[in-house]
């Protein structure tokens, strides 16, 4: 692997806010590395106690939802898509279009650092189909498949 490739392969948090519209609390990736444009990424999430859905989800024994594992995952291949096709989030997002096969293995809890390997399963035009797996430890805590696709933001009337 060239010095070039092992550089352009990570994307740090700076990057990751440039390119998703989302923000705290709602952005789920910190991180990403093995990018691969059009072909693969890895998102990365560390979960602190602090995450404001463990005050009621559930306090005496926190565990992240599974909606927002899920999420996690649709962020990293937005991300994906993001920097593969250059969108600008000024005037473009990229949106959920389809969940499927959803399976969830293993419990997130406060201190676990979530790996979102997510490949391309399919690019047509403005729209990808994902499969993302998301892994604790080297060991599968979630799976889906899913779709996304970039779509025009409408600017409010002045």
């Amino acid at each position: 692997m060239s010095d070039v490739t092992a550089i352009n392969d990570r994307i740090d948090y700076a990057e990751v806010m440039r390119r998703l519209p989302h923000r705290y609390p709602f952005l789920l990736i910190d991180k990403a590395e093995d990018f691969v444009p059009a072909t693969s990424i890895t998102g990365i999430k560390n979960v602190t106690h602090n995450e404001p859905f463990f005050q009621g989800h559930f306090p005496i024994d926190p565990v992240m939802p599974g909606v927002l594992i899920v999420e996690a995952m649709a962020q990293t291949g937005a991300l994906l898509m993001s920097k593969t096709m250059d969108v600008a989030v000024a005037d473009k997002v990229i949106m959920f279009m389809s969940i499927d096969g959803v399976r969830f293995r293993k419990p997130v809890r406060p201190g676990d650092q979530l790996r979102m390997k997510v490949i391309v399963t399919r690019a047509r035009g403005d729209a990808y189909k994902f499969r993302g797996e998301t892994f604790i430890d080297d060991k599968l805590a979630a799976e889906a498949e899913f779709m996304a696709m970039v779509v025009k933001v409408d600017q409010p009337a002045t």
